[in-house]
């Protein structure tokens, strides 16, 4: 069976734009301005509600927004719809989902959707042009947390955090909570 190079390769630029998508979710959650950058050509515009602009003053931007007014956060990336418009260039609708934990407790939810156009240059896709379109947003205000957070390992805005570990290894004493050890089981 003979392989079909065209469609071979539309699975690796939509794969390659994916990862965009992913290393802005990664620089933006770690405050890494090299993996968030990677996400934009240098000469990208960013309309993201309050910021328009350029990408160095958007991650300037994210990053003292962040740190002002979340203790933690996340964002997630769920549906992505690519449409590649020749070997070049794509436009993207990528939906997401943010969790921002206040200073005093309470919690921020918002989705919506990245409206982007990528462009491949020099081999590399990244975002040339992004809407940010903010659809839906809450509050969750402070209650008692579901789990003790003190039995984690925190995440931290550097590269200080675990997921930079290579290899990683897990160096923590094994324990088990008493109440969760079954009867003639060792865990």
């Amino acid at each position: 069976m003979a392989i079909d190079e065209a469609a071979l390769q539309r699975l690796i630029d939509k794969d390659e734009i994916r990862e965009v998508a992913l290393k802005y979710t990664r620089g933006i959650d770690r405050h890494d301005d090299d993996i968030m950058r990677e996400a934009y050509h240098p000469d990208a515009r960013d309309d993201h509600g309050e910021y328009i602009g350029d990408p160095d003053g958007f991650i300037h931007y994210a990053a003292n927004v962040h740190a002002t007014n979340w203790r933690w956060h996340q964002h997630y990336i769920t549906n992505q719809f690519i449409e590649l418009n020749g070997p070049d260039t794509a436009h993207g609708e990528i939906y997401f989902f943010a969790v921002l934990v206040r200073k005093d407790g309470g919690n921020d939810i918002s989705g919506g959707r990245y409206i982007d156009r990528y462009e491949k240059r020099d081999g590399k896709w990244a975002v040339a042009d992004r809407i940010c379109m903010v659809e839906w947003s809450g509050i969750i205000p402070e209650a008692e947390a579901a789990v003790d957070y003190d039995t984690f390992i925190r995440g931290t805005w550097d590269r200080a955090d675990p997921s930079y570990l290579r290899p990683l290894t897990s160096s923590r004493a094994n324990r088990v909570p008493p109440q969760y050890v079954l009867p003639g089981r060792d865990c």
